[in-house]
């Protein structure tokens, strides 16, 4: 049974707020520039070196950057840039300590990268002060991987371990292309929200599983920044859990509003989580489904804290996105918002969106477009009346 009408545009407004904060969370296009021209000249720096196994070497991103869920952090303004250095013509044999060695030394024979260079225990990390940092990953290939996958540092056991982070970006895009069935688009709905004066959707709309994502890292964030920050989940889990709930909610479910969607992939990220009974005790999965072997939750299995973590945060997640998706009037959405992820940049989403509406009423710009919904932009639509109002 769908809901009524206003509950409905009402968390379509919604939506479109949370759209804009995601937008303050993420890289802008002169950071993401930057980033690539700096990991590409590394890459090019180590492809030129004499080293016959580094003149094959190629750097590209893993990670929040090549997924396109990057979240800014609280306390600091640099972003984590993470990448891969592939070195296609070295084996298993090669003890990953010899090659990550090999690309220290290469590194610190540049000037402009030895006095910014810190060793990592799996990677080298290249500060960019006030910006952010590249971390320095080596691979090689994984030939028992028939899905192309690669081997990465195991820091602990100073051996090889499975990983793919190019199957894992191919899979996550795959997920992110599925598009949710919503009722919004029928066109009695339709018809109500273009009398909304919502806040509107950009025109380079991300997609609803990136930006749940986005979403469930700032919140996380948020709630483990003055406690217990060490049991804080870990990025990747979050990310293979929302996407794999995603992909099951869009494909079994009708929604009513895209917030709806984000709701129930918050709720169903534990479902994905295999559990198995030995000796009496319960050991945690988190897959990798793009290669054999690597468990994005293995230390979850030598510290059960940080299972516990994980459980206790997204019950807390699912209750203050319920609660937000509840509410009506902006006073009160922007209060739960700012509790929820930060009052700096909640203020600058809204500032930002409140004077892209006015001025699109004024000019009688705000329209409901046919594909992307309520926009301020000059697309074909139906143009909301300048003095119409919504949830106070």
């Amino acid at each position: 049974m769908r809901s009524p009408i206003n509950v409905v545009l009402r968390k379509s407004q919604v939506t479109g707020i949370l759209e804009r904060i995601c937008q303050q969370l993420e890289l802008t296009d002169t950071q993401y520039q930057t980033a690539t021209a700096r990991y590409e000249a590394v890459g090019t720096w180590l492809a030129d070196s004499n080293e016959s196994a580094l003149q094959e070497a190629s750097i590209y991103p893993q990670g929040s950057i090549s997924l396109q869920t990057t979240v800014k952090p609280l306390r600091q303004d640099e972003y984590d840039v993470d990448l891969v250095c592939h070195v296609p013509y070295l084996s298993a044999n090669t003890p990953p300590s010899a090659l990550k060695a090999l690309i220290g030394n290469r590194l610190k024979a540049n000037e402009r990268y030895k006095n910014i260079l810190e060793e990592k225990p799996r990677c080298w990390r290249i500060n960019y002060a006030n910006e952010f940092h590249l971390d320095i990953t080596p691979s090689i290939p994984n030939i028992l991987c028939s899905n192309r996958g690669e081997l990465v540092p195991d820091k602990r056991r100073n051996a090889w371990k499975a990983s793919n982070p190019k199957g894992y970006q191919r899979q996550f895009d795959d997920r992110a292309k599925l598009r949710p069935r919503l009722l919004l688009r029928d066109a009695a709905f339709a018809e109500a929200r273009a009398q909304v004066e919502a806040l509107p959707e950009p025109t380079q709309f991300k997609g609803l599983l990136r930006r749940s994502i986005q979403l469930c890292k700032r919140h996380r964030d948020h709630w483990f920044s003055n406690q217990y920050s060490d049991l804080a989940p870990i990025s990747v889990i979050i990310t293979t859990l929302a996407s794999k709930s995603y992909e099951h909610c869009v494909t079994n479910n009708v929604y009513d509003t895209e917030i709806d969607v984000f709701l129930d992939v918050v709720r169903h990220m534990p479902d994905f989580v295999e559990k198995v009974l030995t000796g009496g005790q319960e050991w945690y999965f988190v897959w990798n489904e793009s290669t054999q072997g690597e468990n994005f939750a293995e230390k979850w299995n030598e510290n059960r804290r940080l299972a516990d973590a994980f459980f206790h945060w997204q019950i807390r997640a699912l209750a203050d996105f319920e609660q937000l998706a509840g509410l009506s009037g902006l006073d009160k959405v922007r209060d739960e918002l700012s509790v929820t992820f930060g009052e700096h940049v909640v203020a600058k989403a809204m500032a930002i969106a409140v004077d892209n509406v006015g001025t699109a009423r004024k000019t009688g710009g705000l329209i409901l477009a046919s594909a992307t919904g309520l926009s301020a932009t000059k697309a074909h639509g139906v143009t909301v009346p300048p003095n119409t109002f919504f949830g106070t």
